[in-house]
């Protein structure tokens, strides 16, 4: 089971995610961020290409999608914040693009 971060891990795992563009949640320990794509079918595609590695990891994402914009918030609701998972998931997601 993951842990949350915590204060001497949550800057080396999430410094890199917000300089690339990931933010803070307002009002909550999570991250989130805005991907873009040309076509809806480029949008999808790329939720189902991350959709296998949530699926690997048991580590899934809360997202929508509209045309060809997907907004993803990531946090690990059974710890009750961010974990490892996370990072590790806004990584992979930042390399399927």
């Amino acid at each position: 089971m993951s842990e949350r971060l915590s204060e001497e891990t949550r800057g080396p795992l999430l410094d890199p995610l917000l300089a690339n563009g990931w933010t803070m949640v307002q009002g909550r320990d999570a991250i989130t961020k805005t991907y873009s794509f040309d076509t809806f079918v480029e949008a999808i595609g790329w939720m189902m290409r991350v959709a296998i590695w949530a699926e690997k990891w048991n580590h899934h994402p809360e997202w929508s999608n509209v045309y060809g914009k997907v907004v993803v918030v990531l946090t690990t609701h059974d710890v009750g914040g961010l974990s490892s998972l996370d990072a590790k998931l806004a990584r992979k997601m930042d390399s399927l693009c």
